[in-house]
């Protein structure tokens, strides 16, 4: 119940923090307005000045992403506005991979602005959502235009992406939008992996580990992707973010698949699924990390290799789903709807990378806000594979103690066989009295009744004598007619008021019937002791019959 309690709580803190208001998530990231981009190859000493005021010499009508990796001038298209001391402007893009950065802005009094990055690049003015935001100097004269020297880019989805001018007042409203996502889905992550660590101490199951770990995994990314690393490393340069943000991807796709082939039953990823599992997982896993070491030289190749390699998730997830459904699989429904949205996000940001639908800072973010429902419908699917587990293991112990109690009861009478009513007895401590009974003439009640009916005559002596003895007292059909009660001597039941009992009891067809009891008093704490008890009970048993029945007889046996 508590449980359910926090896992309610965290579903509905980051859904508050997912479904912000539409106007307010509108702006984050993408806060303020889009100015066009025109690009010209860097082929040598350039004036940027004259360049600025010469933006016709610039292409304007080249996909970016076309144009190959290198050094390249990027301008923008008139801007028309001032940056003033109660309205600062800045321009706002996407971090993409490149070496350097100089930035140029022209005003309309001929004045014309420079600022450079340092061997870190754009790593001091990232913003949370990995946005490069470099204010424009404040002056009278309106901004004409914004030119980029870019040094170095790898031009994976573009050159300068997303360029939009924005107010600072749009921007700390961006922040603190993201700020809000970010800290709401790391909020949540933390807490699923403290609570499914707390339950893999308790439970063992490995499932929860390998989720624990996917969630570190995600973790780890939100800090990498959204630019907060930068604000927790100042140093840090941003191509390496960048190579970070493969390696928590990495990690990522490897614990997925993990978690998923341990959270179906075994038969789902059986045979070839399961061999193709370990190869995929592996190959991502390895691309994340080669990515992470080799990028400096190659990176365009290497992320185009690491995008295939990452749609490969797909291609394990789709069968598994499929088989988990021609199996009936407990566990298909809570999957699929925890696994569509990232599946979808992955697509959508893979075929982004390879060009096939334009980029977006949403789709670029589409892995946060999958991941965020993909960790809560998941952990869903934990506390439901764990109710599951939890009702198997009841339902097999309930099944052990039927099928124990069946193998230490006698099936006619209910009560104890010879075998359990040994196990229980020998052992006791102090003095304890035997009683062992034997019905009267019985094969002429099996003549008189039948042998149904003699089953009923065995039935009704097993009741009184389970109804009759102390609490603690063991009571044993040992074969046939013959009954066992074994209690402490202090309170053992009396045999003639056992006699007297049994002859005022209706039997069937008002047969009277009688029986002979022999007791012995003695210890019980070994075999030998049982022995010698017995012997002593059976003679006395023989004592009562030879005395013509309907009587009881006992010894002391002294301890040896």
């Amino acid at each position: 119940m508590v449980g359910s309690f926090r896992f309610l709580a965290a579903l509905v803190a980051c859904l508050t923090v997912l479904c912000l208001p539409q106007r307010a998530a509108a702006q984050a990231g993408v806060a303020g307005r889009a100015i066009e981009t025109c690009v010209l190859r860097d082929t040598g000493q350039r004036d940027p000045a004259d360049l600025l005021r010469h933006p016709e010499r610039f292409d304007c009508t080249t996909p970016q992403h076309q144009l190959g990796s290198g050094d390249f001038w990027v301008i923008s298209r008139d801007i028309g506005q001032r940056s003033r001391s109660r309205a600062p402007l800045m321009v706002r893009s996407a971090s993409v991979w490149q070496d350097g950065v100089g930035f140029y802005t022209l005003y309309a009094d001929g004045y014309v602005a420079q600022a450079h990055t340092d061997a870190r690049g754009v790593t001091p003015l990232l913003q949370l959502g990995a946005i490069v935001e470099q204010p424009l100097e404040r002056r009278l004269a309106p901004i004409v235009r914004v030119l980029w020297h870019i040094k170095g880019a790898a031009n994976m989805r573009g050159i300068v992406v997303g360029a939009r001018v924005s107010t600072a007042d749009q921007s700390v409203s961006a922040n603190l939008t993201m700020s809000a996502i970010y800290a709401g889905f790391a909020g949540l992550c933390i807490a699923l992996i403290v609570y499914n660590l707390a339950l893999f101490a308790a439970l063992r199951h490995r499932f929860q580990l390998y989720y624990c770990l996917m969630a570190a995994g995600l973790l780890a990314y939100t800090l990498s992707s959204s630019g907060a690393l930068a604000w927790v490393m100042p140093g840090i340069v941003n191509n390496d973010r960048l190579r970070i943000n493969y390696l928590f991807l990495g990690w990522i796709g490897v614990s997925a698949l993990v978690f998923a082939r341990s959270f179906f039953e075994d038969r789902v990823f059986s045979g070839w699924l399961r061999r193709y599992t370990t190869l995929v997982a592996g190959t991502v896993g390895v691309a994340g990390a080669f990515v992470f070491v080799a990028a400096p030289w190659g990176i365009r190749v290497l992320d185009t290799l690491f995008t295939c390699a990452f749609l490969g998730l797909s291609t394990v997830i789709v069968p598994a789903l499929w088989r988990a459904w021609r199996l009936r699989s407990n566990f298909l429904w809570v999957f699929a709807l925890g696994w569509g949205a990232p599946i979808l996000a992955a697509m959508l940001r893979a075929f982004a990378n390879l060009h096939i639908v334009q980029w977006s800072f949403w789709i670029d973010n589409s892995t946060l806000l999958a991941t965020a429902a993909e960790a809560l419908l998941s952990a869903v699917a934990v506390a439901y594979r764990i109710k599951l587990l939890s009702k198997e293991r009841d339902e097999a112990l309930a099944s052990e103690v039927l099928a124990r109690r069946l193998a230490d009861t006698d099936p006619l009478t209910g009560l104890l066989n010879r075998r359990a009513f040994l196990t229980q007895a020998i052992g006791r401590a102090g003095d304890q009295t035997l009683l062992i009974a034997d019905l009267d003439h019985f094969k002429r009640v099996n003549e008189t009744l039948g042998h149904d009916g003699g089953d009923e005559v065995l039935r009704v002596f097993a009741r009184l004598l389970r109804t009759s003895v102390p609490r603690g007292a063991l009571v044993a059909r040992m074969g046939g007619e013959e009954f066992a009660v074994l209690a402490d001597t202090a309170t053992a039941p009396d045999p003639e008021g056992l006699l007297a009992q049994l002859r005022a009891t209706r039997m069937p067809f008002d047969l009277q019937v009688t029986a002979s009891i022999g007791g012995c008093t003695g210890p019980l704490t070994s075999d030998i002791h049982w022995k010698s008890l017995y012997r002593g009970a059976d003679s006395a048993l023989y004592d009562a019959k030879s005395a013509g029945r309907d009587r009881a007889r006992a010894t002391i046996r002294e301890a040896a």
